[in-house]
């Protein structure tokens, strides 16, 4: 069969594929693929409606080892659960020993064979597969971003001697893992997220109160029975990357049975594990759960017969954001030209002032303010001064006073000093001191100064950072001999003892290869970071990316050259009525103060002069 022939089998198995979609939107299908007929879901919003259902097509006669790699790729990324027609394409040997969970490459085209035309007395031939990746999975099925290198891997034929194919090419030798476009990419897999423990800070001398769970994304194939597989990847463990941060009560068991009713309660059945930890258990697979679904009321769980329910009240003690501060609910604050913090009101044209010291304008000889952060209990500011030499806290509350500085910088040079404090939810703050002499990154928890050891930064230095929530992953913006300033991700890990705490920060993870600069940075959920930064070439854009790095959104939103800062929270409440959907961000510019509303962005009228947007964290 000759490519002209196989195009056309699969055009029309493209139109097949727009009829079948029409009959999706009102119900559900059975279809074969390959074995026992596979069941098509409805899909639960529209972006799942644009998906298609791909069948795998089994080899020809006759074909040509090129187009056997065709199909081959093809029938690899098709919807069915166990690879049984892409190993029709290898031999029986082959077929054995090929690892397709071993990962996932994604290239930014479809896969490009190159290789000889084998002759009539040809026996063996090598093709080579070759493209740009753009991104990988790994066998846990975590996501790495690619800054588009060029890939290249080679596929081995032989014609087989003997057997029920006996004179048919076949493929006796191929790297492991999947090989896939972006487009079918984002057909085939769906961003999932699996939930874990923060670890429990043995040096912490404030109560740290009930665990709170931090996410661990990963993607799966949508269509592959996608409940069982989410709550079996949670029981599986966390990613390499997030393990050192993270605990998991669900260590030792298997998953028999994962199902989602019409009344909004999950059921699930696991096999091992300990029945006492049920309730904890089931706190990590209601938030892994309910991410399938728009919402989820109750969780009933059996760990070996044992049963316990969690109720989604309960769940929210526990879920990710519990330390984002939405208890007191969600604030957003204008700092003025002169320094004051006010607070921001939409419906007002006018900011208030915050109580205390930080909302009374500085009179001459007085601290001046210049950064701010704001705790996420919105009681307390973190000040640095308008030179950038000290730092001190202040109560936003009446009589509010500045504080003696707890932290200062030796540097005396213009945007050298102290910069970009950060509250995590455990009230410790993280700050930089950018003095050339002495480039340093550190925790401050009361009046406790502690240095943190940032871990791989192979001479480069910290320029500014946000740390999440919960406290266990942070968001570094470093820059190489005063040249642009890239994005990481690192670790943060807790160790020494009440009098005398130690942390550090390690596995340092480039989440944004294709930035070639980045300007701002800031959490926009607790898995989520919304960045300010351009590729090559390009203008400035704000990007949404996974702590993963994948895009969280299809294209980034365009957004000004003048922009140099911008705020987000983690944070979401219902009456947030600064983005009623998505993220909720804020940003400064030359030209003023700006909201991002409906993917769109409008101009904060005021009657002051205001330099900043800042929301608590």
């Amino acid at each position: 069969m000759d490519r002209t022939d196989r195009t056309a089998d699969r055009r029309a198995l493209a139109i097949g594929w727009a009829v079948l979609l029409a009959t999706v939107a009102t119900g559900c299908v059975s279809m074969p693929s390959g074995g026992a007929p596979q069941r098509l879901e409805a899909p639960q919003n529209a972006a799942d409606g644009l998906q298609v259902h791909v069948y795998p097509v089994a080899p020809r006669k006759g074909e040509s080892p090129r187009d056997l790699l065709a199909g081959f790729l093809d029938s690899s990324n098709a919807d069915q659960a166990n690879y049984d027609t892409a190993k029709q394409y290898l031999t029986a040997l082959a077929a054995k020993s090929w690892k397709p969970d071993a990962g996932v490459v994604v290239l930014a085209g479809a896969p490009s064979p190159s290789g000889p035309t084998p002759s009539d007395d040809d026996v063996t031939v090598r093709l080579t597969v070759e493209g740009k990746q753009v991104a990988a999975l790994d066998e846990q099925h975590t996501y790495q971003a690619h800054s588009g290198e060029s890939y290249q891997r080679t596929f081995t034929f032989v014609k087989e001697a003997d057997g029920p194919d006996k004179g048919e090419w076949r493929i006796s030798d191929l790297p492991d893992g999947l090989i896939v476009d972006q487009t079918n990419f984002k057909n085939t897999y769906k961003p999932v997220h699996r939930y874990f423990f923060a670890r429990t800070d043995a040096s912490a001398t404030r109560p740290q109160g009930a665990q709170v769970l931090v996410p661990d994304p990963i993607y799966l194939r949508r269509r592959i029975d996608p409940l069982t597989e989410a709550a079996q990847a949670t029981i599986d463990g966390p990613s390499h990357w997030l393990g050192p941060v993270v605990t998991s009560r669900l260590g030792g068991v298997r998953v028999e049975s994962a199902a989602i009713g019409d009344n909004r309660v999950a059921t699930v059945k696991l096999q091992g594990g300990d029945p006492a930890a049920c309730k904890q258990m089931a706190q990590q697979l209601f938030q892994t759960l309910a991410d399938q679904q728009s919402k989820l009321d109750r969780l009933d769980l059996s760990v070996n017969g044992v049963a316990c329910s969690l109720s989604g009240a309960e769940a929210a003690l526990v879920a990710p954001g519990a330390l984002a501060g939405a208890d007191n609910g969600v604030q957003a604050f204008i700092q003025l030209e002169d320094g004051r913090l006010t607070r921001y009101l939409p419906e007002v044209a006018e900011p208030l002032p915050v109580p205390g010291a930080l909302g009374q304008a500085p009179q001459a000889g007085q601290f001046h303010p210049g950064t701010v952060a704001v705790r996420r209990d919105a009681a307390v500011a973190a000040v640095i001064a308008a030179d950038g030499r000290d730092l001190v806290e202040t109560e936003l509350t009446e009589g509010g006073k500045y504080g003696e500085p707890v932290v200062s910088s030796r540097s005396a040079q213009p945007g050298k000093g102290l910069a970009s404090p950060s509250w995590d939810g455990r009230q410790d703050l993280w700050l930089v001191d950018r003095d050339p002499a002495g480039p340093r990154v550190l925790m401050v928890r009361g009046r406790t100064v502690v240095p943190v050891q940032v871990e791989g930064l192979d001479g480069r230095t910290v320029q500014s950072l946000r740390i999440s929530s919960d406290g266990t992953r942070i968001a570094l913006l470093l820059s190489q001999g005063g040249g642009p300033t890239r994005l990481v991700l690192g670790l943060v890990e807790h160790g020494g003892t009440a009098e005398a705490p130690a942390a550090r920060i390690t596995a340092l993870r480039d989440i944004a290869p294709q930035l070639s600069e980045v300007a701002a940075v800031s959490w926009g959920d607790t898995d989520q970071l919304v960045v300010l930064g351009k590729e090559t070439d390009r203008l400035q854009q704000l990007h949404f990316l996974g702590t993963d790095g994948s895009q969280s959104t299809d294209s980034p939103l365009q957004g000004g050259e003048s922009m140099t800062a911008l705020s987000a929270t983690e944070a979401r409440p219902p009456a947030d009525p600064t983005s009623p959907s998505g993220p909720a961000v804020l940003t400064s510019s030359e030209n003023g103060l700006y909201r991002l509303k409906d993917n769109q962005w409008h101009e904060v009228p005021s009657k002051s002069a205001a330099k900043a947007f800042i929301y608590p964290g």
